[in-house]
């Protein structure tokens, strides 16, 4: 029984009962009994709203959702990234924004990379990687 129905039943019982709303008790009773109808009412107002909202917010999880399908990819194209996974990842600081640029092994084999944020055009000098790694040959 909701709780409308259970202050409508209450109503009908003090109606029933023919009680004196001109005495101190039949006033009691029936102030009592209108207050209850109201906060039933509220209750029943602030469920609806509630699930208006929850309504929303599962409309809201469902875009939600459709936008990280669009920006991190569905799950056919994890065997892509996991592909990548292999790959080394380098690092280095723009002098110019001191902004942190992520690159890949191809980028550095380039020789260069353009910052992303500012423009800078940035040279990597590969020449002393290769003295480095021949030195250790040369000694066996």
């Amino acid at each position: 029984m909701e709780i409308m129905e259970k202050v409508a039943y209450l109503k009908g019982l003090t109606e029933g009962m023919e009680l004196d709303t001109g005495k101190k008790e039949g006033k009691l009773l029936s102030a009592i009994i209108d207050v209850l109808e109201d906060i039933a009412l509220e209750i029943e107002e602030i469920e609806d709203e509630q699930a208006e909202l929850a309504d929303g917010l599962d409309a809201v999880s469902d875009d939600l959702e459709d936008v990280e399908d669009i920006v991190f990819g569905d799950d056919e194209d994890d065997e892509y990234y996991e592909d990548d996974e292999d790959e080394d990842c380098y690092a280095t600081t723009c002098p110019t924004c001191e902004e942190t640029i992520y690159f890949d092994e191809s980028i550095l084999e380039d020789g260069e990379v353009v910052c992303p944020n500012c423009g800078e055009k940035l040279e990597f000098d590969l020449g002393s990687l290769d003295e480095s790694e021949e030195e250790p040959d040369s000694e066996e």
